[in-house]
């Protein structure tokens, strides 16, 4: 499983146990800072209530993808098929542009959040604003490009590895969102 061994507490596992009834394998992960989880699903949660879900999820896809955190482009990939787009159009968004240049431009953008924040410039964030977006919706993109950073690089530096259950995507979905460290295989 992941590189560190933390507690096996059940009724942290039971209490964040995921909608499809696994518990995921980074829970396990957190289970020996619970606070820090919890402040996680906080700002996490108040990131997302604040945007366009399909915004969100592009936002989050582009971040995790520049990461190469396969466990966070496969969650975030499976919402985006699951709501918005066939598994196919989401594969192709890994590593194509959007076809929607406002989607094309806030993907760009949070990849280079996720990777280079100290690059991004005043004509960065004025391209945003010349397809639409207002300041709020810069901070969110960047927020959600922020968060995913913290994610996905704890998860990562864990060794913590994607949910078996992401086995069950369909192949096409599953290989191209497979960035970085395989699917846990029990």
């Amino acid at each position: 499983m992941a590189f560190i061994d933390t507690p096996k507490d059940p009724e942290f596992f039971e209490q964040n146990r995921a909608p499809a009834g696994h518990v995921p394998n980074f829970v396990a992960t957190f289970a020996a800072r619970p606070a820090v989880y919890e402040a996680w699903k906080q700002l996490n949660g108040a990131i997302k209530e604040s945007m366009d879900l399909r915004r969100y999820e592009l936002a989050t896809l582009a971040a995790a993808s520049a990461l190469k955190s396969s466990y966070c482009c496969l969650a975030h990939g499976q919402v985006l098929a699951d709501k918005f787009y066939t598994s196919e159009e989401v594969a192709a968004l890994v590593s194509e542009p959007a076809n929607d240049p406002v989607d094309r431009a806030v993907m760009a953008f949070a990849r280079k959040v996720a990777l280079s924040a100290d690059a991004v410039t005043q004509d960065d964030v004025d391209a945003l604003k010349a397809l639409g977006l207002t300041d709020t919706d810069v901070l969110d993109v960047v927020l959600a490009a922020a968060a995913r950073s913290f994610f996905s690089k704890a998860l990562d530096a864990t060794g913590t590895p994607p949910d078996a259950a992401f086995n069950g995507l369909p192949e096409t979905l599953r290989t191209a969102l497979t960035v970085g460290r395989p699917i846990h295989s029990g």
